[in-house]
């Protein structure tokens, strides 16, 4: 069926059956329907991949295999987007985000496929990341394509973003009621109540989509050996405290590893450092191999052994501080294992790392307390650190407080799981204002909040509020060639440029009033000696937020608009207003 007939069948469809809201409705479980099945794909493939690979390297060299697996998975990646798909494919949620604050909601057709082959192939191959981040990717570009191809309005494309990426958190973490929150939390940016039966929707047909293929089994199979009891309830906010502080450092080595090689030219040669330093660490700590899933139910069970298995440091557990020094280790070398993955050209996500960490830093949290005569359940430890984890490196609290309940079984420990996430993204934020997500989009001035005035002047881009009608003149024109341009003109500010379009400064009327008319000054009065220079100019690729600022604290009416010193135009803060105001009507009109 061709994209026109489509748009036409669509189109009847809406006019004679679905009115009102009912026709996003249908569009969300669509959406939700096409993001669980995406999250299958993506989960069997990875599969497919790890037991071919497993059935083919064993034995006694499994451990060298380990050293260049993730290399050659990484490679297959980079040769993937250069050669076949010829376009980038981001690492997910912060594409998302991108694409709501600046790019209209536009996503790539690519990022339909693309995102799941290059993640199975990264995650299958061993790269230390999950498949979250690819999933929510893959979701929001159904949400954007469907609603570009039936010709939605920009809001309703919006929310089937939203309900794409609720989809794909509920399909690949088995966690309906966590998808929503994240997509609330993280991804949604107008928190009305007209988005929520959609939501609901999208994130219900992804998980049943999810359980059909994949069982209704949770990821994490957690059994609670100890109630949670008040008198260790100082335990759980401490725990909560070193998970923030822990989360603090894994986004500051995520920035600053990721930039050390992003000022490396050259993709081949990152990819032969960044994977070649990778395999030496997963050479060393095997138990840092892929998502890691494995580990973490180990660690909700309150075993550690499996840490050691297959590594030179098998002795270790039988020493107390070596063996809180290698579980440190573990702990500590994730996230550098996952930013190398990243650097040297894989794709994933960061839930699966986060959720190791935290696991692990329960894990030890827990053996120290036991070992110093504290009494404590050591897997509800490793589960509350999880929720730690997740809400101080994506904060999101509330993502993290139902992920974790919904993933592992856990709602007996709810209460410490609001503790202990509060905390950790308290602290988390405290230190960092913005989550690993979202970090490179704040320095950019690209990051939407829940602040609707914000995200209006967001969206809002200078280039599109120029005014040219304003008449230049140049600083050795005469009184007598300024009154000329004065006749024909109907502004009252007359721009100063040099012959190669310099901005130099601005002649206002009423500055000249008193003299335009005094025929005597007429030729021997320059402009340069009329014009003066503005206090304030604004560059073209400048955000809104801060040209508001710009009219706020100068009072102009009008400020000049430059690129690299040439000039441009103006903007008034009359158009600014007005679109402003029309944008606000716009996405607020139900």
């Amino acid at each position: 069926m061709s994209k026109k007939r489509v748009i036409h069948w669509f189109n009847q469809l809406k006019n004679n059956y679905l009115t009102g809201y009912r026709l996003l409705y249908l569009l969300a479980a669509a959406v939700g329907l096409g993001v669980g099945l995406a999250a299958v794909i993506i989960k069997n493939l990875v599969h497919f991949i790890r037991e071919a690979l497993e059935n083919s390297f064993h034995g006694e060299y499994t451990r060298y295999y380990i050293f260049i697996l993730p290399v050659i998975g990484i490679l297959l990646v980079i040769i993937f987007i250069r050669y076949i798909n010829k376009k980038p494919v981001g690492h997910g949620i912060p594409g998302v985000l991108f694409s709501i604050s600046k790019n209209n909601g536009i996503m790539q057709s690519h990022n339909l496929y693309s995102s799941i082959i290059t993640s199975a192939l990264t995650v299958g191959f061993g790269g230390s990341v999950g498949l979250e981040g690819p999933t929510v990717a893959t979701g929001g570009a159904i949400g954007s394509n469907v609603g570009r191809l039936l010709k939605l309005r920009y809001k309703d494309i919006m929310l089937l973003i939203s309900c794409a990426c609720a989809g794909a958190m509920s399909a690949i973490f088995k966690a309906p009621i966590a998808g929503i929150v994240f997509a609330l939390e993280v991804i949604m940016l107008d928190l009305t109540m007209w988005a929520i039966i959609p939501l609901l929707i999208a994130s219900a047909s992804a998980a049943l989509t999810s359980y059909l293929f994949l069982g209704q089994n949770v990821l994490y199979p957690f059994q609670l050996a100890e109630e949670f009891e008040m008198n260790q309830i100082h335990y759980y906010l401490l725990l909560g405290l070193l998970v923030g502080l822990l989360s603090v450092y894994f986004t500051r080595t995520y920035i600053r590893i990721s930039g050390v090689f992003e000022k490396m030219k050259g993709p081949w040669k990152r990819m032969l450092l960044a994977g070649g330093l990778l395999g030496l660490i997963l050479f060393l700590f095997p138990s840092l191999y892929g998502e890691g899933y494995e580990v973490v139910n180990q660690g909700l069970r309150g075993e550690y052994y499996h840490l050691f298995e297959n590594t030179f440091f098998e002795g270790w557990h039988a020493s107390f501080i070596l063996l809180v020094i290698y579980i440190l280790l573990v702990i500590t070398l994730k996230v550098v294992a996952t930013t190398l993955t990243f650097a040297a050209g894989g794709i994933g996500g960061i839930f699966a790392p986060s959720l190791f960490m935290g696991a692990n830093a329960g894990l030890l949290f827990g053996i120290i307390l036991n070992h110093i005569g504290v009494a404590v359940p050591v897997s509800n430890m490793a589960l509350i650190g999880m929720a730690g984890m997740i809400a101080g490196v994506i904060h999101a609290p509330l993502t993290a407080i139902f992920l974790i309940a919904e993933i592992t079984g856990g709602y007996e420990l709810f209460f410490p799981l609001m503790l202990a996430s509060t905390i950790a993204f308290g602290t988390a934020r405290y230190f960092v204002k913005n989550s690993v997500y979202t970090v490179q989009l704040a320095k950019r001035g690209e990051l939407m909040t829940h602040h609707k005035d914000r995200n209006i002047l967001l969206m809002m881009k200078v280039s599109e509020l120029i005014e040219t009608n304003f008449s230049t003149v140049h600083p050795d024109d005469t009184l007598r060639d300024l009154v000329r341009v004065i006749t024909r003109s109907s502004r009252n500010i007359f721009p100063v440029v040099d012959k190669d379009n310099k901005f130099l400064g601005i002649v206002k009327l009423d500055d000249i009033r008193h003299i335009m008319f005094n025929q005597e000054m007429y030729d021997n009065t320059r402009v340069r000696d009329l014009m003066i220079k503005p206090q304030f100019t604004i560059e073209s690729n400048e955000q809104m937020e801060e040209v508001a600022r710009k009219f706020a604290e100068s009072g102009r009416y009008n400020i000049a608009v430059l690129r690299e010193g040439k000039y441009l135009g103006f903007v008034s803060r009359a158009r600014v207003f007005s679109s402003y105001r029309e944008m606000l009507k716009y996405f607020s009109d139900d």
